[in-house]
């Protein structure tokens, strides 16, 4: 059955240049997402969105145009906590694929068990209040709980404003902890400002926390190239990326967000987005720890 795409919101830029930056050997997008085909894997009827499909074929193409080796890829909040596209993407990987499911307090120890199976290591928990509803923090920590025993971790979504009501929930979760976005910090005020010093803080004191440097797109007030004139797209997102990967270089992850959705403004073109990471990951060894060992520790363990 075919959905209508939500009004303004914008497909996927389906001409990625090819980057300048060449990715090291090995390189994990590590955060992407599939959505349906809706003909094959329905949309959740309580979605808050209703996106472009995208699907595996068309995130494996990208992710070879691109030069990536692997990715993981995360459930998506209009497919609700029915896994099947983002568990069926993993099983046609060839084992190039990790993935983030959402689940239920009441999921099964045996569904666990077949998606930690088919290549899921962690579950996500979102916090932002335009996309999910409000699932009571009881239930979320039962969860993690539960897929503790599996080594999984837990992902979050929030929003720089919500930290402070949401940091003893965090820091009581028994998993580690991946932060997407670096918490969408206000990359108006500074860096060195109050807001980004509590998530630095948040970091710091926490050492089961990782952060995600990724979706400039989302988080950039001066926009692309084409908006600004500069080369440098998304400038006003650097400074705070490369002060969290210069601090925690050995607990940061990057993805491209493919197929970006949610968006208005503009569709970045991927190939630009992997040309923004040599300007927040300074060194070739930042880059590698950033886009190999990094990822490759928290997914795939079990390869060294």
């Amino acid at each position: 059955m075919k959905s209508e795409k939500t009004p303004g919101w914008l497909d996927w830029y389906a001409g990625p240049s090819k980057p300048r930056f060449q990715l090291p050997s090995g390189a994990v997008d590590a955060h992407c997402h599939v959505f349906g085909p809706g003909a094959e894997f329905p949309f959740a009827p309580e979605r808050k969105y209703t996106p472009c499909d995208a699907s595996k074929r068309q995130l494996y193409a990208l992710r070879d145009h691109l030069g990536f080796a692997r990715n993981v890829v995360v459930q998506a909040t209009c497919h609700g906590d029915d896994n099947r596209a983002m568990v069926d993407a993993l099983m046609h990987s060839g084992g190039r694929a990790r993935g983030i499911a959402t689940v239920r307090r009441d999921v099964a120890d045996g569904d666990l068990q077949a998606m930690h199976e088919a290549g899921v290591r962690g579950v996500r928990f979102n916090f932002v209040k335009r996309l999910v509803d409000f699932t009571p923090k009881d239930a979320l920590m039962e969860i993690a709980g539960r897929i503790e025993r599996l080594g999984w971790h837990v992902v979050v979504y929030f929003e720089s404003v919500d930290l402070p009501e949401l940091w003893d929930f965090f820091t009581a979760l028994p998993t580690t902890v991946v932060v997407d976005h670096m918490g969408r910090p206000d990359v108006t005020r500074p860096p060195d400002g109050p807001e980004f010093e509590l998530f630095e803080k948040f970091m710091r004191d926490h050492p089961n926390v990782w952060s995600k440097v990724s979706c400039p797109e989302r988080l950039s007030a001066a926009g692309p190239p084409a908006l600004n004139g500069e080369q440098n797209a998304y400038r006003d997102v650097v400074p705070f990326a490369r002060r969290i990967i210069e601090t925690f270089p050995d607990r940061v992850l990057w993805g491209t967000d493919w197929p970006h959705p949610n968006l208005t403004g503009h569709m970045p073109d991927d190939g630009l987005l992997v040309d923004f990471i040599p300007h927040i990951a300074t060194t070739p060894e930042l880059r590698r720890k950033l886009l190999v060992d990094n990822p490759m520790r928290l997914y795939w363990p079990e390869e060294g």
